[in-house]
């Protein structure tokens, strides 16, 4: 058949190109094609193309096949494997929430917190692979697009802020906590004030500054998450060798009789304990949000397919709650009623036991480490989603190193400025737990998964189950925590 279109070479990111932008000056080249056309009319009619009506159909069908499809890049085709992938999924998940457990292990208890963190495991698991299923169906690349392709345009741009919100506040509480560990707050001391003494590293700002120019940038201005694999590796690693150490240290004491009791259960004896209670189940629900990078990791595995991603999944979920229950519990069982929001402070103080300088310098430099090389991994979706959003019909990032690199500058400076105004992780984690990150971990899977599941990839009885208590618990929890948050606030200004 005579077509309108022939082949460019592989290293462009489309593989058609219309003959009659080169031919006729009147009309602009076409160098991209916007993903606007995902909507539920669109995912009905994407099956006809391979279906019984060819000829003359194809024609006026071409322009969708174009647009449904993702984008063909640069280097697709080599891929990462199953352990690249996992890692950069774990890494996704295990940032900062993890020291945060230990304080919210302090309120629910060991029992309940131990039961929650698997329970939230397996939840987000399942709405990963519902998430990858609908993905697959629509052939959307991005988060937003399943969103679109399910609900409609106002539902992809609402999901994006959200993954903006989730991430940028992720990333501000990164910094932080970087801040609080190098240079101290204004109840313990900073790794640079008890190596070196009072000095400039004393000036909290200029030290994140300088952090943010000398080590993140570089690693931040990497286009591809593939490029990751071996950095996300290495903050998974790290994370490891904290867990270790935090048991360690806790087996140790535990035999030595210096560990006091824990609570098992909730306390539920005073106001300011149902407040407390009302504020860290959102919390344990932001631990295993990672939804915002699933597309992307699975676009670049190799041989991508819905078995293999989920594959993938169900390794990291187990791997995360293993070290999720590792260390809320030792944590925990450390400090006690002593432990802080940020479980990183607690370790500036002797800890009973041998060695212990070394032990807490250990933690203290290896977390920080470890959130350097996590960092990029969460910034790589924030600039992707910004650029959907704001660039959206550009060619991708891939093709644009100028908006790229722009795009990074940008974001880095406003999330500096915001770990400059936000005063400890544990407020910005209980707001963005019960909002964003419920949203982009359950709410939007949910109806995802209730949406298209009455198209032609019908759910099961027990996916159609467990969506809707998906639904109505994360409503529940967005609706107590942010009620928590509020008469929380009120009660300290009071």
């Amino acid at each position: 058949m005579d077509s309108n279109y022939s082949a460019i070479p592989k290293n462009s990111y489309l593989e058609l190109q219309s003959r009659y932008d080169s031919e006729n000056p009147a009309v602009p080249p076409k160098s991209h094609v916007k993903l606007s056309s995902f909507d539920e009319e669109s995912f009905l009619d994407s099956k006809n193309l391979n279906g019984q009506d060819g000829g003359d159909d194809f024609d006026d069908n071409l322009d969708f096949d174009i647009a449904s499809y993702p984008l063909i890049v640069e280097g697709s085709k080599q891929g990462s494997g199953i352990s690249g992938a996992v890692f950069n999924l774990t890494t996704s998940i295990i940032g900062a929430g993890i020291m945060a457990l230990p304080a919210t292990m302090k309120v629910l208890g060991v029992v309940w917190g131990f039961i929650l963190i698997i329970l939230m495991g397996i939840l987000s698991e399942i709405s990963v692979e519902l998430l990858v299923r609908f993905s697959v169906s629509c052939k959307a690349s991005s988060y937003g697009e399943v969103v679109q392709c399910a609900l409609g345009r106002p539902a992809r741009i609402l999901s994006e802020i959200c993954i903006i919100v989730n991430n940028a506040g992720v990333l501000v509480v990164y910094l932080i906590i970087m801040g609080d560990v190098m240079s101290g707050s204004l109840h313990h001391m900073g790794v640079f004030d008890q190596w070196l003494g009072h000095g400039v590293w004393d000036h909290r700002m200029l030290l994140i500054f300088a952090t943010v120019v000398v080590f993140l940038a570089p690693l931040c201005a990497l286009d591809k998450i593939d490029s990751l694999s071996l950095t996300s590796a290495a903050s998974v690693a790290l994370a490891v060798v904290f867990v270790v150490v935090a048991c360690g240290i806790a087996f140790i004491k535990l035999v030595e009789g210096k560990i006091e009791s824990p609570r098992m259960t909730p306390d539920f004896g005073s106001t300011k304990a149902i407040l407390d209670l009302l504020v860290v189940i959102p919390i344990m629900t932001n631990a295993y949000v990672c939804h915002f990078n699933v597309q992307p990791i699975y676009n670049e595995l190799e041989g991508p397919s819905p078995q293999k991603m989920n594959r993938v999944g169900r390794i990291t979920t187990v791997l995360c709650v293993v070290i999720y229950s590792l260390t809320a519990i030792a944590g925990y069982l450390l400090f006690g009623k002593d432990t802080e929001s940020d479980i990183l402070t607690n370790f500036d103080k002797d800890l009973g036991i041998r060695f212990s300088s070394a032990l807490n310098y250990i933690v203290r430099v290896g977390y920080i480490f470890h959130l350097l090389l996590v960092f990029p991994v969460v910034h790589f979706s924030l600039r992707q989603t910004v650029d959907a959003l704001v660039f959206e019909g550009s060619p991708p990032l891939t093709e644009s190193r100028k908006r790229c690199f722009i795009l990074t500058l940008v974001l880095l400076g406003l999330i500096y400025l915001g770990s400059t105004v936000i005063p400890n992780i544990w407020t910005a984690f209980k707001f963005t737990g019960a909002t964003t990150a419920v949203s982009l971990g359950f709410i939007f899977p949910s109806l995802i998964a209730l949406k298209l599941g009455q198209k032609g990839d019908g759910l099961s009885l027990v996916e159609k189950t467990l969506s809707w208590l998906m639904l109505i618990m994360a409503i529940a929890v967005s609706i107590v925590g942010i009620i928590g948050n509020v008469y929380s606030l009120r009660s300290k200004s009071e």
